[in-house]
């Protein structure tokens, strides 16, 4: 794989999903409601990233635990990549604050879906199943496919940009880019895709818990929507913003000290370096028409959904 594949499997994904999601829609004007649940969709989004990567995989000439990049990392590594994720939620929620003041938050619109089913079924899904599928995408084949063409920074902004578009709503996008750097950052860091793994099931094992927690404290639905409701409004988020960016900048810095320790127990120190030291180093050409296309595409579908949602 390289930067010239990756382009042309991220445009395949754009419009596999925009396909998929047409037929869904003309199935529901001409056939009525289509009886999926929230586990069925959310399989049928992994699906629609996780089934061409594969293929492009398998098509390209190199190996697939190359490309994948599954190497053993230390057990005391793996533990400090679950503190270094926790020390980085306070600044992901700063940036989902931010991107509420200008959009909805699309996790909270579906939380009501989500909660309606066992959390036994949600957890793997959306905790395990949902972070390996988008890893092996995003910093397996899509990272591993830049970096071979270009430099560790070109690879960890592009694969960052890619891996937020697919999201395809503005409010994930938003702290969905910041975490993918994060994550890509892991990666080159460890040298192994286990470090983002981790990060990535630590994330949203935890936001899956949280938002079960908080429905069985909930006396309903209405009580969620009208703390939801609560949330969203201006002032919340502008003391949100205030009070979790005062605790960022100070988890932030320690996360910081985290990565560097992470770095030096796996030997890996020049290679943390090196992604900004070796941001100039040019390679190979990354931009070419086709991610030129998905990106476009991407953007047009995500200003379609805010528009038809006003």
């Amino acid at each position: 794989m390289n930067s010239k594949k990756v382009n042309w499997f991220y445009l395949t994904i754009v419009l596999v999903h925009i396909a998929v999601t047409t037929g869904l829609y003309a199935w529901l004007y001409y056939v009525g409601p289509l009886r999926m649940t929230i586990a069925g969709n959310l399989i049928l989004s992994q699906a629609i990233i996780l089934i061409p990567a594969l293929l492009f995989a398998l098509f390209s000439k190199e190996k697939l635990k190359d490309i994948l990049a599954f190497h053993k990392i230390k057990i005391s590594s793996a533990l400090m990549i679950v503190l270094f994720t926790y020390l980085m939620m306070p600044i992901t929620t700063v940036i989902n604050a931010i991107s509420m003041l200008f959009v909805d938050n699309t996790v909270a619109q579906m939380s009501g879906s989500v909660l309606q089913m066992p959390w036994y079924v949600m957890l793997p899904l959306m905790g395990i199943i949902g972070p390996i599928s988008e890893e092996i995408t995003f910093r397996g084949i899509t990272f591993h496919g830049y970096k071979k063409s270009g430099n560790a920074f070109q690879a960890v902004f592009w694969s960052a940009l890619l891996f937020g578009l697919m999201h395809m709503n503005f409010n994930q996008a938003a702290y969905a880019v910041f975490l993918g750097i994060v994550m890509a950052v892991l990666v080159e860091t460890t040298g192994s895709i286990w470090g983002s793994v981790i990060f990535h099931i630590t994330v949203n094992t935890h936001n899956v818990m949280l938002m079960f927690v908080s429905g069985a404290l909930s006396s309903g639905n209405d009580i969620m929507n009208e703390a939801q409701e609560l949330v969203e409004e201006k002032e919340m988020l502008f003391a949100t913003i205030g009070i979790y960016g005062v605790v960022a900048m100070f988890t932030t810095s320690i996360a910081v000290c985290v990565l560097a320790w992470i770095a030096r127990n796996e030997k890996r120190e020049l290679h943390l370096k090196q992604i900004w030291t070796g941001r100039k180093e040019n390679r190979g050409r990354m931009v070419t028409v086709p991610l030129i296309a998905g990106i476009v595409l991407s953007v047009a579908y995500m200003i379609y959904d805010v528009v038809m949602s006003l």
